[in-house]
């Protein structure tokens, strides 16, 4: 396990810490550490010039724009004629609107084009130097691309996933060349979004690392390493806060207040605004996935998934959270939302109670702190700042709070501890695992350390 990057404060231990600046280019050198990697440190990336990418869908495409648009030749593979007609005509669709908004010339654009190569066959992958699999997220499906890629791949060739949740331990022991894969987490629209999580196997070879962390920076990408758990470091955090919002719904808040408390803090979107945006049936099968490892122990709001039952997904079936009109990407709130919440509640035996927009926040806010600390303690992340870069590049935390570790940070440690030990006090006869205190936070404040 990584040992954290903490420092020793000047003040004695124990003693409470006031609220502090953040330092106003804490993101730029928290972005500037992740690119130091030890594991990549004195190895020379691999030469990387033509990259294949399977799957031409919303994921797919948006890589492929990206590696085009970094003057790389790119090998487009799908499984049929029609499907690959279909992932070519988003490549040259985003094209398009860039010319159109004046961000490229039809000629630099034409060129781009003109280095893209579709493909029905992946043995059309032999000549590769990096091949990115964007399939379904689905184990079963992504072992089967690999074992092929595996199959017609040159020896030396990167075998990389864009996997957003699942095991690449287990993909990487699956074939014959561990060393050589390697996650590439792509955050969707890939040719916008500036995160990539470089996902570290027990297995990968040092020069791999170090030629995942060249290509981020030649697609102008920010990089952040990190270890293999479900949903690594930037997913496994949005999943215990997006809880820690699923409880205060059904013990009295409405979603809408809380898309409310998250803007007024800077977030661009709530979280149920997000899952609108993204899908609410990505995160249901996620927590289909999930069931049979679940601890019984664990509180489980199940409002999501009656809404998932009933067929709303969100702005692609024109109701999720929100209702939205024909065409519309802005949604109202929905009384029949309100009418399944209420009705959990009572499944529940839940008295609903009023929440302040402070104690949202305070409820949202430390349920990232205390799992992002628990990715840090665990070696998932290879320091604190790591969590901050991934928030705020991934995950919308405003950029000019620094994220979570830097927030923490702010506050106080002693008093963020302080308020995830009276939440822990308060629901553990509900629920004894949810607010336990991570031990690094634990540790931190008895040894009077931080990491800013």
């Amino acid at each position: 396990m990584a040992t954290p990057i903490v420092k020793n404060k000047p003040e004695a231990n124990n003693v409470a810490m006031p609220s502090r600046p953040m330092p106003p280019n804490y993101l730029a050198l928290a972005e500037a550490r992740a690119r130091t990697v030890p594991q990549a440190e004195g190895h020379a990336p691999r030469p990387v010039r033509h990259v294949g990418v399977v799957g031409g869908g919303t994921m797919g495409a948006g890589i492929a724009v990206a590696l085009l648009q970094a003057e790389l030749t790119v090998t487009l593979v799908e499984r049929d004629d029609a499907a690959l007609q279909a992932g070519g005509q988003r490549i040259r669709t985003v094209f398009d609107g860039m010319v159109t908004k004046g961000r490229l010339t039809a000629e630099a654009a034409s060129q781009m084009l003109g280095r893209l190569r579709p493909s029905t066959a992946l043995a059309d992958l032999a000549p590769v130097d990096l091949a990115i699999e964007a399939v379904y997220e689905d184990m079963a499906v992504k072992l089967g691309v690999l074992a092929e890629l595996d199959r017609h791949c040159r020896p030396g060739a990167i075998l990389a996933t864009n996997t957003s949740y699942l095991d690449v331990n287990a993909m990487a022991e699956a074939i014959s060349r561990p060393a050589d894969v390697i996650g590439l987490h792509f955050f969707s629209p890939a040719h916008v979004m500036r995160l990539l999580e470089v996902v570290l196997t027990d297995h990968v070879a040092p020069d791999v690392v170090a030629t995942a962390l060249d290509l981020a920076q030649r697609l102008r990408k920010v990089a952040v390493c990190a270890r293999v758990c479900d949903g690594f470091i930037g997913n496994r955090i949005l999943a215990v806060y997006r809880a820690a919002a699923d409880h205060m719904v059904e013990d009295g808040a409405s979603p809408y207040e809380i898309d409310a408390m998250a803007r007024a803090f800077g977030f661009p979107m709530g979280p149920y605004e997000v899952s609108d945006l993204a899908g609410g049936d990505i995160g249901w099968a996620t927590r289909k996935r999930r069931a049979a490892t679940r601890d019984p122990r664990a509180r489980y709001v199940a409002i999501a998934d009656r809404l998932c039952e009933n067929g709303w997904f969100g702005q692609k079936t024109g109701r999720g959270w929100y209702r939205y009109a024909p065409g519309s990407r802005q949604g109202t709130p929905c009384p029949d939302v309100m009418a399944i919440i209420e009705a959990e509640r009572g499944k529940a035996g839940i008295t609903p109670r009023r929440f302040t927009e402070a104690e949202m926040q305070t409820r949202y806010l430390c349920a990232m702190v205390n799992e992002g600390l628990r990715v840090v303690g665990e070696g998932i992340a290879l320091q604190p700042s790591d969590v901050d870069v991934v928030m705020a590049h991934g995950y919308g935390f405003p950029k000019d709070k620094g994220g979570p570790m830097a927030w923490a940070d702010a506050q106080g440690l002693e008093t963020v501890l302080a308020h995830i030990g009276r939440l822990h006090d308060e629901t553990r006869a509900r629920d004894p695992l949810f607010w336990q205190p991570a031990p690094l936070l634990t540790q931190l404040v008895a040894e009077g350390r931080t990491w800013i």
